[in-house]
């Protein structure tokens, strides 16, 4: 089987700077091939040309929600292009503002081609109390915020730094993620969408937690290496305890029953698929994270150890 691609959805209501994300994005690929796909709300889809100034490999799904059609053109799309001979390194999502982002994830991870790396919800910080306070669309703008792993505060510019706090923390309230960035004219930290997962081939002793401070703006990767076993659930509620300070989690784990398996965790979501046999467990951590709080929590839900403590380093 090919490795599945990597999928973002960017969400966020109208006007909260989705489009402006996606073009920084795309003059900071590194040489990544990123396929994005625009749903705009109107028979002109005016994102998705705005885009193309960056980029040839936009696609356009013209005339409204696309979380309202399943079983239309986003599979047909979807299909198509985890059929090509050359695949894309990522591929973005760029939903309407009136739809679910989460829905959209959902039904990109129908297609085992695809695998979710992230909801990303763009947040008009200048508009964030009128825009929830409205009778019509503050539901909409809601569920946008709570279903998303990590969220960008825009137009924080345009305001003064109370304001700016108030807005923060307005957000931080209702979104159940504690990963919370301001976007500069739409820069954001590349880890949102990209991750460095180079250090899963490195081979440690055994049993160690390596931190490297490589991610900006609050982001930290912990690279995870254990000749221990894990319990499978325990693990998951291990993960579980820090989900809303995990951004992604990638790696291999040996469990207590034997078994091996490649896991990927996005937030609370998890896939697990079984692989060959493994020397040891390796899994990257992204996110916002205390060292200590992370092996606290890994350690418990590894079998018990006769060997000396375990090895953390910086």
């Amino acid at each position: 089987m090919m490795t599945p691609i990597p999928l973002v959805v960017i969400g966020g209501y109208l006007g909260a700077g989705k489009t402006t994300m996606i073009n920084a994005l795309l003059t900071n690929t590194d040489g990544r091939r990123v396929t994005v796909l625009v749903n705009d709300f109107g028979s002109i889809n005016i994102d998705a040309a705005l885009i193309r100034e960056r980029t040839d490999d936009v696609i356009g799904l013209e005339n409204g929600c696309v979380c309202c059609s399943i079983g239309g053109k986003l599979m047909e799309t979807l299909i198509e292009i985890g059929a090509r001979d050359v695949r894309p390194d990522l591929l973005v999502i760029e939903a309407s503002g009136v739809s679910d982002p989460v829905r959209i994830a959902q039904v990109g991870m129908l297609d085992r081609a695809f695998r979710l790396q992230g909801i990303v919800v763009a947040v008009d910080a200048e508009n964030i109390e009128e825009t929830l306070a409205d009778a019509y669309i503050g539901d909409i703008a809601l569920r946008q915020i709570e279903g998303a792993t990590s969220i960008v505060l825009t137009k924080t510019d345009l305001l003064g730094s109370e304001r700016a706090r108030t807005a923060r923390a307005r957000v931080m309230d209702i979104a159940h993620t504690r990963i919370v960035f301001e976007g500069d004219r739409g820069e954001v930290p590349n880890a949102l969408f990209f991750g460095d997962e180079s250090s899963l081939l490195e081979r440690k002793s055994p049993h160690t937690l390596r931190y490297a401070n490589q991610f900006p703006a609050g982001l930290t990767s912990f690279s995870f290496h254990s000749d221990d076993r894990f319990d499978r659930r325990s693990l998951k509620a291990a993960c579980a305890s820090f989900s809303d300070r995990l951004l992604r989690a990638k790696g291999f784990v040996r469990f207590i029953d034997g078994t091996c398996a490649e896991i990927h965790v996005v937030g609370k979501r998890w896939h697990i698929t079984p692989c060959r046999d493994l020397i040891e467990t390796s899994i990257v951590f992204i996110g916002i994270f205390e060292r200590d709080d992370i092996h606290r929590a890994l350690s418990s839900a590894s079998a018990p150890r006769t060997e000396p403590c375990s090895e953390l380093r910086e």
